[in-house]
């Protein structure tokens, strides 16, 4: 395993220490505290890593066999185009979920469960560092409708939580549980996505995905081993943690998990193009059932956390027992474990768009009384939110029958800043964009 660290030009890696500041406060505390909880760790550094040595020859698609692409010119128009987009959005992911950490991070109630998260947090930045190193050392003018690559940094540095390429990305977190599920369950997804990549036929993009790899099996870390030792509290009667409140964290993010592969349908011209090695329903299907031992190993933990004197194949009997039954066992009943969503809960993009299905697959025809079943699954501080208000107007439109679920998936409105790029901008105001162009004002910072 060989890699090169590469550093930005100046003035790209002055912006993302610009952005640093203002995003990520904590970053220096991180750098001052990273022997203390990670002594056996190399230290951090922000830069690009390229892995050495990867396959020369382009893996899968219609170029399969040919040499691999080393300029976007190399590539078709088309081909240029749909992963320019592809690379856009991986840097807003990184850099999207370093804001959603920052809201909750000081909320955490375990010093270590905070370092982990920084931790997260740093590298997120360098694989959004990665991304910008892909956009700015090669021309994508002729597929960028002449956006320099400074003006598409300035574009990505200048998104908040409200405004990402992906829905997943634009929702606050309403506590600590938020910062340590979605590591378990968002950045479970982008081990998905790097390891499609890693075929990549463009090779800059190939050899940038192993050390991104090898990072974001740290993340899934700090999100499972938390709710591991968490379902171990509950089980043991903490007051302040429940398998209720992990079940409703689970809920709200498993849909935007799943929806981050893109509709089931599609996925066929990365494949073809040699972008990536699966299509999305397959690499979807993958993902949950992934999901699914996650949370079965959980509950063996909390079984076995309940009842200590259970070795742990009488756990794993008691556990099948209690999904077989769906009753109880010795007071734990079906109920108090978790378990992953329907594919079909909760959907806004995809096959399953607006869809009215449960957690467990049951369906509802009436959407308000489908709404109130959600407020039920879901914590109160995302129920009261806007993206909840924006979904509960159009599913209502499309149970009445005066938008098609597809239209109702374009019609999703989106935050936006305008004004200035940084927070540094005095004037700004923040707008509600809606997907036909139109947008209206619903805050305003005076200059």
């Amino acid at each position: 395993m060989k890699v090169e660290n590469i550093t930005l030009e100046k003035k790209y890696h002055g912006a993302v220490e610009h952005w640093r500041r203002h995003n990520f406060k904590d970053y220096d505390s991180l750098l001052a505290t990273w022997d203390t909880y990670f002594p056996t760790d190399e230290e951090f550094c922000l830069c690009a890593k390229m892995e050495l040595g990867t396959p020369d020859l382009v893996q899968i698609g219609e170029h399969k066999g040919e040499k691999k692409r080393s300029k976007p010119d190399e590539l078709t128009e088309e081909e240029a185009s749909h992963l320019l987009a592809i690379i856009k959005a991986q840097a807003s992911t990184e850099f999207g979920s370093i804001q959603q950490h920052a809201g909750t991070l000081e909320r955490a109630t375990d010093d270590q469960d905070r370092a982990w998260v920084m931790r997260v947090m740093a590298e997120e930045l360098r694989h959004g560092y990665q991304m910008i190193h892909l956009l700015t050392t090669q021309d994508w003018s002729h597929v960028s409708g002449g956006v320099t690559g400074e003006q598409m940094v300035e574009e990505i540095l200048s998104m908040q939580t409200g405004n990402h390429v992906l829905d997943a990305f634009n929702l606050d977190y309403d506590s600590f549980i938020d910062n340590i599920t979605f590591a378990a369950i968002v950045d479970r997804v982008g081990k998905y996505q790097l390891t499609m990549q890693k075929v990549c036929a463009y090779k800059p993009m190939a050899d940038s995905m192993p050390p991104m790899l090898r990072e974001e099996a740290f993340h899934l870390a700090a999100g499972v081993v938390p709710m591991r030792r968490w379902a171990q509290k509950a089980a043991q009667g903490d007051p302040f943690i429940s398998m209720h409140m992990i079940q409703h964290s689970l809920n709200k993010w498993v849909p935007r998990g799943l929806e981050m592969f893109g509709d089931e349908r599609g996925g066929d011209t990365n494949v073809k193009f040699g972008f990536k090695d699966m299509k999305n329903a397959e690499a979807c299907d993958l993902y949950h059932e992934e999901l699914r031992k996650m949370v079965r190993d959980i509950n063996v933990r909390f079984i076995r956390a309940r009842f200590p004197e259970l070795n742990a194949e009488s756990a794993e009997q008691a556990l099948a027992e209690l999904e077989r039954s769906r009753g109880s066992y010795r007071g734990v009943t079906f109920e108090d474990l978790l378990r992953v969503p329907d594919k079909r809960f909760f959907r806004r993009k995809g096959v399953h768009a607006f869809e009215m299905v449960g957690v467990d697959g049951e369906a509802f025809t009436d959407a308000g009384e489908y709404l109130r079943y959600l407020a039920t699954r879901l914590n109160d501080g995302y129920v009261a939110s806007r993206d909840m208000r924006n979904y509960a107007d159009a599913l209502r439109q499309v149970a009445a029958g005066e938008v098609t679920a597809a239209d109702a998936v374009k019609r999703m409105p989106k935050l936006k800043r305008v004004g200035g790029s940084c927070p540094c901008s005095k004037g700004v105001r923040w707008v509600m964009e809606e997907s036909n162009g139109d947008s209206h004002t619903v805050a305003r910072r005076p200059a």
